[in-house]
């Protein structure tokens, strides 16, 4: 039986309708990826921070990547607020002090390293459309460069402004970002910075137990510390936390709330596209423009 073009659209408009007036409209559920209990992570103490700039350094040897312009001794660069870039996946910004306050460290400047922060719940493994980004429930969040596309949504999504592009290579670039040196983790070793910062200011191991250390230090040098850990709750926790005797948002850090970005994004796009009604609205559109062009000037509608 042949059915014509309008009893086609109507057909169409019909299930798109019955589609989208079901009374079940509750999107499928978004669900965050699931981090072990002994996931790494790593514990920043800005305190005992020097700005020597050692983990920038270990860091472009390990990964190869391309040596910058002013030697890793140059102390100037720090006077400058920097981000980490495709090639630097980590840098260290120094902060002079805004408030006197009661906090023994207020005389000296702060120094703050930036990296991943290789979050819980990764906004930017939301945003990917082609699984190129994954969250590791050991940590770290990973790249593949062969399934990227270089659509760059990583980079729009990430709450921290992390991964950087390879504008400059036209033919093969790739979303460029630390990578926990998990090749090396996984076999019992360090990450880069953690391994060679002469102040053990970086400290790698069991999140969990970091914590325990970071509020330990808090509770018991409270004319040191400010009370909060960064990371602990942030966007839904990250991997990467640290203590300050500065607030948080005076030395670079952006002031989140605890839920993560990738709940509300994802729990939009399930209302869209729940019941395919969206898909299904596209063939109709096309459909409609088919047949009000001239594809069918040549054709002829069959008679009732």
């Amino acid at each position: 039986m042949e059915i014509r073009r309008r009893d086609f659209f109507k057909l169409s408009g019909a299930m798109v309708a019955t589609t989208l007036i079901k009374e079940d409209k509750t999107a499928e559920a978004a669900h965050a990826p699931e981090v072990s209990e002994d996931a790494y992570g790593c514990l920043i103490d800005t305190t005992l921070c020097i700005g020597c700039r050692k983990c920038e350094e270990a860091c472009n040897e390990r990964h190869k990547l391309a040596k910058p312009e002013e030697s890793y001794d140059e102390m100037v660069v720090l006077e400058k607020e920097r981000r980490p870039d495709e090639t630097s996946y980590t840098v260290v910004n120094k902060y002079y002090p805004k408030n006197v306050g009661t906090l023994t460290w207020q005389e000296r400047p702060t120094f703050v390293k930036f990296q991943c922060m290789h979050c819980f719940d990764p906004a930017c493994v939301s945003a990917c459309i082609v699984g190129a980004l994954t969250k590791s429930p050991d940590g770290p969040v990973s790249y593949d460069v062969a399934k990227c596309i270089g659509c760059r949504y990583c980079m729009v999504a990430c709450p921290f402004q992390i991964p950087a592009y390879e504008y400059h290579k036209a033919l093969t670039p790739e979303v460029r970002k630390c990578t926990f040196c998990f090749e090396y983790v996984k076999d019992g070793g360090l990450p880069a910075c953690a391994q060679v910062c002469p102040r053990e200011a970086i400290k790698f191991g069991k999140r969990k137990d970091l914590l325990q250390l970071a509020k330990s230090k808090i509770k018991n040098y409270p004319g040191k510390y400010v009370d909060h850990v960064y990371g602990e709750h942030e966007v839904g926790g990250t991997s990467w936390m640290y203590i300050a005797s500065e607030p948080f948002e005076e030395i670079g850090f952006p002031k989140l709330g605890t839920d993560a970005p990738a709940r509300l994004t994802e729990s939009i796009q399930h209302a869209i596209f729940n019941h395919f009604a969206a898909p299904i609205g596209l063939f109709v559109t096309l459909a409609g423009v088919m047949g009000f062009s001239n594809f069918y000037k040549n054709g002829k509608e069959t008679k009732d």
